[in-house]
């Protein structure tokens, strides 16, 4: 920072010119090593703050910082450090537990507005942590919203930890090296490459966070209690009875024992080190709690307390929400995650922990599903019915409220957990639509995600504070862009769950069918007719086959190059007294096929995987106890077979087929689409409807033009516009349209026909071809959706529409377009030209990054959109500003609100 500037700057501060305190800048971000860190703006009133943070920086960090031994901190300099106008001169703070940890700014340039001075430190204690990354991220979001382009860093040479903060962001940087000092520039606009830097930091941040909560050194149970009718009772015994591998602390407000362990009053009177502490107390006591946790060291807590708004008139349900925001706040701004409140616990069956830190009495046996569930108590249903079906589980975590970690979290750890090769989630809401669509796209594409969603027509009774009605069309695109394989029921979702668990995916939907009974096949192949799955032979080995005759026609199906799965059924009366010789050598074929091809079984009208179909666990397997990979699955009927084979089969194909990516398009100007958004709801924060002309030029911007057009009130004036824009025209009035206007004469006529209506449009006239409509709506719970479909009463009524999730790829939007059961009125049907489709796709891709880079855009209608022979026309557009009901997926790091 130039002296100059240094002194505007201060001049600035001294006359009082201030911009208003941007409280969207505060964010609670995962560090590197899983811990959270609460970032915000400077105030004046952190001066205090500000000469503790620098009176604890060692000598070294402080001539790295300042060039200089700046051992304290001059008045006058501490005033401009703490007084920030938020717009020129911008600082952040990282606090943790009330303590400035780290601080970075920005300070404009007077010679070129467009560019600012950045710099930062971070207390020696937390060097290491990723902490100058985080703050440069937000810095460069703040930057960007006042209109910075570049930013500026004169840095030692000696100080290589910095250099690397800044080169490794992502960003296009030069460097100048003169006198050990080194000048680094970079522009700061989001990239797909900072893009890609911040998602992978997020990535490995948010996973370790999880782990420290699934494999905690130590744990305490607050609440433990000997009385066997209280939760901490339940606890604490499960918690002894896993062989817990750390140690195990009860805590208890009145001292004494618990099932022969010390319980200490506190948790600051535990005389260790706490990782993990389970809270069972009254809703009431736990700010305090989170407190004596905090000063304990405690870096997760797991609340299953009830009382946060679950139940109760409105008032106490505000009430309850608020107490617990206030605490994730607190137990955030203390470094803490929090699983809950209101949940049933987390498990963690890896044996180098042992962990079941939940109201289950038993943990599921050991195995690769990972499980979330938002309910608590159908979290102990669930686990029940896991342990039935013999399906083995890595970890569990029922987050109940869902006021902090939530799926996506799960899904961060899971994906690159070498231990999990499936997730399973029940979920009744999402906190984070948008990021969770990122996450299981990317996720999906190496493990799979199976998913029951509750609620599927309305808020479930009694779960409003966790579920939000949405339209059905919104979830059913967001699972299917992102390759998640949703359920129906949670029967269902065990049903494929265990196929997934015990069996490789299809190459391709051809199925076998083996049987010992025609009616029985016949069954089968109609249920495979009713999921769209081709049958590629039935093999009926009659009802007094012997074994090895079923598990010849198995072995030939398997290698028939015509076959990509088989399905066998076993039932009586079949041979009596042989079922296990038949599935004891009907395994054995299976693991010892050279052919990668699912084997599906009705065995005996079983669910799950019979011990004499299981195949043994290798040794060293982290298996223990449920069915490994080679296991063949049942079902009690063939249908469920089919119908866990087809959504299997489904999956597997959006597996296989090209990823697609967002493309690079040409011809946007992102600033001034910005600049015009910004305008609009800084007049109007509530958001309005924008004017024709400004729907425009905002399209326009995204490289999407709407047909020219003229309002006009008189006949001169009708004349004058159909000139400008060329014949022909139309002619478009209070409920008449005359369209083909070839000259002065036709339109003349037309304005008569008005009489008196005005004003009215001139609008040049488009192509010929099919009118269809290409909507975006931003769904207040799922994010971003693009909808299309043929224009018309017969769409209207049928519903025939396609619906896809923001951001689309090319692969995205083709499909989206070729959807609607109208779609051959494109392509030629009846003898009509067929219309230019690549030109629709162009357009929803277009319609799909404005939609991403601006999430203030809730509703964009472009209605009719003209497809023809040469290309996509728009003859009306409506475009709906209002603040923002999720922020854009190239936004800095951060954790969702609670």
């Amino acid at each position: 920072m130039t002296v100059e500037d240094a002194a505007a700057a201060a001049a600035r501060v001294e006359e009082g010119k201030y911009f208003d305190y941007p409280p969207h800048w505060e964010a609670d971000v995962v560090a590197a090593d899983g811990g959270v860190v609460h970032l915000r703006p400077i105030t004046p009133d952190d001066a205090d703050a500000l000469v503790t943070f620098h009176g604890g920086l060692s000598m070294r960090t402080r001539y790295l910082r300042y060039f200089s031994a700046y051992p304290t901190i001059p008045q006058r300099d501490l005033f401009r450090f703490s007084h920030v106008d938020h717009h020129d001169r911008v600082a952040l703070g990282a606090w943790l537990g009330g303590e400035l940890i780290a601080v970075g700014r920005f300070d404009r340039s007077s010679a070129d507005p467009t560019r600012a001075e950045i710099a930062f430190v971070v207390a020696d204690v937390h060097q290491g942590r990723g902490i100058g990354s985080m703050l440069l991220e937000h810095l460069a979001e703040a930057g960007r919203e006042v209109g910075l382009r570049r930013f500026e860093a004169l840095v030692l040479a000696e100080n290589r930890p910095m250099m690397r903060v800044f080169l490794d962001a992502g960003f296009e940087s030069s460097r100048h090296f003169e006198m050990g000092e080194v000048t680094l520039e970079f522009d700061i606009s989001a990239t797909p490459r900072t893009e890609k830097v911040m998602r992978e930091r997020e990535h490995r941040a948010e996973s370790r966070s999880i782990r420290r909560l699934l494999f905690p050194a130590s744990v305490a149970v607050i609440g433990a209690s000997s009385d066997e009718s209280k939760i901490g009772h339940l606890i604490f015994d499960n918690l002894r009875r896993s062989d817990f591998t750390g140690p195990l602390f009860a805590v208890n407000g009145h001292g004494g024992e618990v099932d022969g362990f010390v319980a200490y009053p506190t948790a600051r009177d535990v005389p260790s080190e706490l990782d993990l502490a389970v809270l069972a107390v009254p809703a009431a006591s736990v700010p305090s709690v989170i407190a004596d946790c905090a000063a304990r060291g405690v870096r997760g807590i797991v609340i299953i307390s009830a009382g946060f708004g679950e139940s109760g008139d409105d008032d106490s349900r505000a009430a309850g929400r608020q107490a617990q925001r206030e605490l994730v706040a607190d137990a955030r701004s203390k470094g803490m995650r929090v699983v809950g409140p209101n949940c049933l616990g987390i498990i963690n069956t890896d044996p180098t922990v042992s962990l079941n830190a939940s109201l289950a009495q038993f943990a599921p046996p050991r195995g690769r599903a990972g499980f979330f569930c938002q309910s608590g108590a159908l979290g102990v249903a669930i686990l029940g019915e896991a342990a039935r079906r013999g399906l083995g589980v890595s970890t569990f975590v029922s987050a109940g409220n869902r006021a902090d970690v939530s799926g996506n979290d799960l899904l961060q750890y899971w994906e690159s957990d070498p231990d999990t090769e499936i997730a399973l989630l029940y979920l009744e809401s999402f906190g984070n639509p948008r990021k969770f669509a990122r996450l299981a796209r990317r996720f999906a594409r190496s493990k799979p995600i199976v998913a029951v969603k509750s609620g599927r027509n309305s808020v479930v009774a009694g779960l409003q504070h966790t579920s939000v009605e949405v339209p059905e069309a919104s979830v059913q695109a967001l699972f299917e862009a992102s390759g998640v394989i949703r359920t129906d029921t949670l029967a269902e979702l065990f049903d494929v769950a265990i196929l997934l668990t015990t069996q490789p995916l299809p190459a391709g939907d051809r199925v076998a069918v083996v049987s010992h009974s025609t009616a029985v096949g016949v069954l089968v192949a109609d249920a495979l007719a009713g999921a769209g799955l081709p049958m590629s032979r039935l093999v009926d080995v009659g009802a007094d086959g012997e074994a090895e005759d079923l598990v010849t026609a198995v072995t030939e199906a398997l290698a028939a190059p015509d076959v990509d799965a088989v399905i066998c059924v076993f039932v009586p009366p079949m041979r009596r007294g042989h079922e296990i010789q038949v599935a004891s050598r009907l395994r054995w074929a299976v693991a010892n096929s050279p052919h990668d091809k699912p084997v599906l079984s009705t065995f005996l009208g079983f669910d799950g995987v019979p011990a004499e179909l299981s195949a043994q666990v290798p040794p060293g397997s982290v298996d223990r106890g449920a069915p490994v990979r080679g296991s063949i699955p049942s079902y009690s009927s063939p249908e469920r077979a089919v119908t866990a084979l087809a959504k299997v089969n489904r999956y597997a194909a959006w597996r296989r087929r090209d990823a697609g990516a967002l493309p690079q398009l040409a011809g946007l100007d992102r600033t001034d689409a910005r600049a015009l958004v910004d305008d609009v709801l800084a007049e109007n924060p509530a958001g309005r409807a924008l004017t024709l002309p400004e729907a425009r030029r905002l399209l326009a911007d995204y490289g999407v033009d709407v047909v020219a057009a003229r309002t006009v009130s008189t006949v001169a004036e009708a004349l004058s516009a159909a000139t400008e824009l060329g014949w022909p025209v139309a002619l478009k009035g209070a409920g008449s349209v005359r369209l083909h206007l070839a000259d002065e004469q036709d339109l003349a006529d037309a304005w008569l026909s008005l009489s008196g209506a005005v004003p009215a449009v001139v609008q040049r006239m488009a192509p010929r071809g099919v009118d269809t409509v290409l909507e975006l709506q931003d769904d207040r719970s799922f994010g971003a959706l693009v909808s299309f479909g043929v224009a018309g009463l017969a769409t209207d009524l049928l519903d025939d529409r396609a619906y896809a999730a923001v951001p689309l790829t090319t692969l995205d939007a083709s499909e989206l377009i070729n959807a609607p059961k109208a779609f051959p009125l494109l392509t030629g049907y009846g003898g009509t030209e067929p219309a230019d489709v690549s030109a629709l796709v162009e357009v929803a891709v277009r319609l799909s990054a404005l939609a991403d880079d601006l999430p203030e855009v809730v509703e964009c209608a472009l209605d009719p959109l003209v497809a023809g022979a040469d290309g996509a026309h728009c003859l009306s557009a409506r475009v709906r500003l209002a603040p923002p009901l999720a922020r854009s997926g190239s936004q800095a790091r951060r954790l969702r609100g609670a």
